[in-house]
């Protein structure tokens, strides 16, 4: 790949010098075991279409830096990478901060996956229950939570069907329990209730206000698996947060939020390839994806750079065009 781009030189000299002291440069080849996200046990697989796609975004980066770093006392930014939960957040991220220390500049990059309240079996057992509290709920407000509908409604709890749309054209009264059952889910997916965004929130002060070394939470898989460590910052220009919910309303510190376009069915695809936790093709974790695209679609018009998944940049209009096309 001969994209060219501009090098910032290393050495003495602040950010904003170096970024005015650009000269040409040439993208290098992306070794196979950069520096990625702080997630514990996280699989990274970078293959070519998440390098493509850095190499696309990573100059539009480097002009956004020109007239962002001025604006920070302390030379620092904070770029967010979100999208759908199997879209290649975590490789793309790690490229552009590898790209980036490459040129001299400082680049951490931090993954939102380690702030749920809870640890990810115990948070996918809550959402689970917060759609099925919600579908009964439905049912009871609707009148339909006969003892008959209720038996079958079990039944197909315990065979995980609960979230199977199809059962409403044989039981078009199950339609209630899907609908209620949906918006408690939404209600819950990307808020305060599932995730601490005022802690992340902090950790984004913080850095931008210049700390030299913040605490940055750990979260594995089991009930252990949570700790913090303190990470140094002092030379550290970028952070880097690679998250679904990189856009969120919850967070006021993100500078250059960063969308990479998806559908749900490529999230699934991607999830299966990066062996996430499991039960990938049941109707409950469709509609988790199908719930998060919605954010992520109300959220959109606030992203200062979105990438297609075919690697083209677009601005909102153009991606507004797209996301109709795809329905």
């Amino acid at each position: 790949m001969n994209t060219t781009y501009e090098k910032i030189p290393t050495g003495e000299g602040t950010v904003i010098r170096q970024l005015h002291a650009a000269e040409a440069w040439t993208m290098p080849q992306i070794p196979e075991n950069i520096p990625h996200g702080d997630m514990p046990g996280d699989k990274i697989e970078i293959g070519n279409s998440h390098i493509q796609k850095a190499a696309i975004i990573f100059p539009e980066v480097l002009k956004a830096l020109r007239t962002m770093v001025p604006k920070n006392p302390y030379e620092r930014v904070v770029i967010s990478v979100c999208g759908g939960s199997g879209v290649g957040k975590s490789e793309i991220a790690s490229i552009l901060g590898y790209l980036l220390r490459q040129i001299g500049i400082g680049a951490y990059v931090l993954s939102g996956d380690n702030y749920p309240h809870r640890i990810p079996k115990y948070n996918d057992a809550e959402r689970l229950r917060i759609f099925r509290e919600g579908g009964i709920r439905s049912m009871a407000g609707e009148g339909t939570l006969t003892g008959e509908h209720f038996a079958m409604v079990r039944k197909w709890q315990e065979e995980e069907r609960d979230a199977d749309a199809s059962l409403c054209e044989q039981f078009p009264w199950f339609a209630g329990y899907l609908s209620g059952a949906r918006d408690a889910l939404a209600g819950y997916l990307g808020s305060n209730a599932e995730t601490d965004f005022a802690e992340v929130d902090q950790i984004l002060k913080a850095f931008l206000d210049g700390a030299k070394d913040l605490w940055l939470r750990r979260m594995g898989r089991e009930e252990s698996a949570l700790w913090y460590d303190k990470v140094d910052m002092s030379r550290v220009q970028v952070l880097l947060l690679e998250w679904t919910h990189g856009n969120s309303d919850h967070l006021q510190r993100v500078n250059l939020p960063i969308l990479l376009n998806s559908t749900p069915q490529e999230t699934l695809a991607h999830r299966r390839a990066r062996g996430r936790d499991g039960k990938l093709d049941s109707p409950f974790t469709t509609t988790v994806l199908n719930i998060e695209q919605e954010m992520l679609h109300r959220q959109a018009k606030k992203a200062q750079i979105i990438v297609a998944k075919s690697g083209e940049l677009l601005d909102y209009a153009a991606y507004e065009r797209l996301m109709q096309e795809e329905q």
